[in-house]
């Protein structure tokens, strides 16, 4: 033996020559892998139109998609945000009340008798109701006016960027959101109008508090609302009932029902639910934006599916190439997905990037897009699922294709 080649020497030289198997396996697969996605690309982008009529397909699906269900949560939020921002335990509405701004009269004088069930803090009355908004130059427009009790702790005008909620107290003075200050034809604190032949002024401006309806929220005082909706003294909308800290809610709610007749006591749990599920399956428009998302859906996937087919028909003759050297069916459909994951991932970073320039274009409108991470996760892996479903109309088609017509050309 060569005294310069020591056992050590030897052995590392022998495991040069024959390599460990499973690290051998591992790289073997890294560049099975590596040539999978290298005959992706080449099909993908040796026709680059069709490619890029793929990625509209998909781009087009998911933005569709994306602003559906964003306005689905846009729509949704705005429809409970006045309940989101009340700080009460049970809501007292009439019997026929289905949302907030739902015409509900009760009498004032049931007030009293709330007081008197057990577990009752405080009941704090709350009005509102539709009237009429005087522009400068004489024309009219339908507002909301929101009546309420600062003092008695009645529901606050929240996100005020000008002025102060207690300019309420100050009368004929009224609160309103700076998103409609085209529509009431004012610009600011200290703007005057009228309502319902009533002058008022300006006393506070919020930020975001806008209505589902595109109808503007006026805030005003409790007692002045009611000579602008044209409630009488004896009337009022609803009532916010606080309860006791030891209290039950379940029970003084039942309480509550069996000693009054004709209204709801509703959590605010409830009251969202039945306002969501109003407005968002009774009238139809959550129907109407979900078969917009499914028609979405259906579209890109079509799509996709017509131009990965089309793609693999071309390149018929490469594949049973594939098949011909001994290529295994998971070879080619391994290709086949690739192409369909890099449609999809391209087409849906497009996608998000129009997502996010339409959620910053309705971030000051009356109807504003919500697109949350999750969305967006969601929506990701719709994407990933809408391009494999697509691919396998041309995996079916290679699956057919005779390996012989390799011969024939």
């Amino acid at each position: 033996m060569n005294p310069f080649v020591t056992p050590s020497v030897l052995g590392r030289a022998m495991r040069l020559q024959r390599p460990d198997r499973p690290t051998f396996q591992r790289e073997l697969r890294l560049r099975n892998m590596s040539l999978v996605v290298t005959l992706a690309l080449r099909n993908l982008f040796q026709d680059r139109l069709r490619f890029i009529a793929s990625l509209t397909g998909i781009v087009f699906s998911v933005v569709l998609v994306m602003v559906q269900t964003g306005l689905y949560f846009g729509f949704s939020g705005m429809i409970t945000t006045m309940i989101d921002h009340t700080s009460t335990d049970l809501w007292i509405v009439s019997s026929g009340a289905n949302y907030f701004e739902d015409l509900s009269l009760l009498n004032t004088g049931m007030r009293d008798r709330l007081l008197n069930i057990e577990g009752v803090s405080k009941v704090v009355p709350g009005v509102v109701g539709f009237s009429g908004w005087r522009l400068p130059d004489g024309a009219m427009t339908s507002v909301i006016v929101v009546g309420t009790d600062l003092t008695a702790g009645g529901l606050s005008p929240w996100n005020v960027v000008e002025g102060t909620a207690q300019s309420l107290a100050t009368p004929r003075t009224v609160v309103i959101d700076r998103s409609y200050y085209d529509r009431l034809g004012v610009s600011g604190v200290g703007a005057t109008a009228e309502i319902r032949g009533q002058p008022v002024t300006v006393g506070a401006v919020t930020d975001g508090i806008r209505s589902f309806m595109t109808t503007p929220y006026v805030f005003s005082d409790l007692r002045e609302a009611r000579a602008y909706i044209g409630f009488p003294e004896s009337f009022t909308s609803h009532f916010l009932v606080r309860l006791k800290p030891e209290a039950d809610i379940e029970r003084t709610r039942r309480n509550i029902l069996s000693n009054n007749t004709g209204i709801q006591a509703l959590t605010p749990d409830q009251f969202r639910e039945k306002s969501r599920s109003f407005w968002l399956f009774q009238t139809g428009a959550g129907a109407a934006l979900a078969a917009s998302a499914l028609l979405g859906v259906i579209v890109g996937t079509v799509i996709v599916a017509q131009t990965l087919y089309s793609s693999t028909k071309d390149h018929l003759y490469e594949f049973a190439t594939l098949r011909a050297m001994g290529a295994s069916n998971s070879y080619i459909y391994q290709v086949i997905v690739c192409q369909a994951l890099v449609n999809a991932i391209i087409g849906f970073a497009i996608a998000a990037l129009i997502g996010i320039a339409v959620v910053n274009l309705t971030a000051k409108s009356a109807l504003q897009v919500v697109i949350t991470p999750s969305l967006i996760m969601e929506l990701f892996v719709l994407t990933i699922l809408m391009c494999i479903v697509s691919a396998f109309t041309a995996i079916f088609r290679v699956v057919r294709v005779d390996p012989v017509i390799v011969l024939t050309r």
